[in-house]
């Protein structure tokens, strides 16, 4: 007579939650995508006041919070629709994947450390104070943006889409002519950016104003995946992977500030920064070494 052996059989809830646990499972195939709150869901207390003046200072970084900004960008330059829009590096999907290490920095970042990077590098100015009233605003906006998020997962959207090789080197050439015809209605014919009342309203891609040779955006590969997504404003993945390319190519072409980690000597800062970078920093362009004083 043979003995059954009683083996437990999973419930339905245990299944759910391998799929979504384990690598490849249900989450990691499908990237289910995610959706910041409304601001109408904000509640009327110090938390929501809290929130918009987070959302105020990234909207208008350059006017509020002017003593840490050294050009005329916001953030919701790079980062649009307040730091909301998918493959736009939106906040709801950085705040839930910090801390983390940084190859950039060589260090584990939170994500308070991160933002003082983006003022750094990005706005061309100073890192406001850890701790700061303005760093606990800015990260008390992407806190409330990412409710809901799951913790430490890769979500659909997460910083800017990652383009392959193109099937030919990225070309300046090609780059300039379509800028003309795509880009400096905006931008303006020499990169400098369009104002209104003192501020930028299209910001400037090259020259003092815009962000310097530290700056993610400086990388050829980085700035074509946002071309690719948001650019033209207006016709988001219009341009192809390879016009994407080559208007980042144009772009990063351009002289631009200084990277904070300059050790005094173009070749020196280009060997120990950005050696194994697509960029042009300290190549030579039209007879001009970029990055050079």
């Amino acid at each position: 007579m043979t003995t059954a052996v009683f083996q437990p059989r999973p419930t339905l809830a245990l299944l759910v939650w391998a799929l979504l646990l384990i690598p490849g499972g249900v989450y990691a195939q499908e990237k289910i995508p995610f959706s910041p709150p409304s601001e109408d869901s904000l509640p009327a207390n110090k938390f929501g006041d809290m929130v918009r003046l987070g959302k105020e200072m990234f909207v208008h970084t350059d006017k509020l919070l002017s003593k840490y900004v050294g050009n005329g960008l916001t953030c919701a330059n790079c980062h649009l629709d307040a730091g909301r829009h998918a493959n736009s590096a939106p906040l709801w999907a950085a705040y839930t994947i910090y801390p983390a290490y940084r190859k950039k920095t060589g260090e584990v970042n939170t994500f308070e450390q991160r933002l003082q990077g983006c003022f750094k590098y990005s706005m061309n100015g100073q890192a406001p104070p850890a701790g700061s009233p303005e760093l606990t605003a800015l990260t008390t906006y992407a806190f409330w943006l990412a409710t809901g998020a799951p913790v430490g997962v890769s979500l659909p959207g997460q910083g800017y889409p990652i383009l392959a090789k193109p099937a030919q080197p990225p070309s300046i050439e090609r780059g300039a002519t379509l800028y003309a015809a795509n880009c400096a209605l905006c931008h303006a014919e020499n990169g400098g950016g369009t104002m209104l009342d003192g501020s930028y309203v299209f910001p400037p891609l090259w020259g003092k104003d815009s962000f310097n040779w530290g700056a993610g955006m400086h990388r050829i590969d980085i700035a074509a995946g946002f071309i690719k997504a948001n650019m033209p404003l207006s016709k988001p993945n219009s341009l192809s992977d390879q016009q994407a390319w080559d208007l980042a190519a144009f772009v990063d072409s351009h002289e631009r500030p200084q990277d904070p980690r300059f050790q005094g000597d173009v070749a020196a800062t280009k060997k120990t920064f950005h050696n194994n970078e697509q960029c042009f920093y300290g190549d030579k362009v039209d007879g001009h070494v970029l990055g050079s004083p």
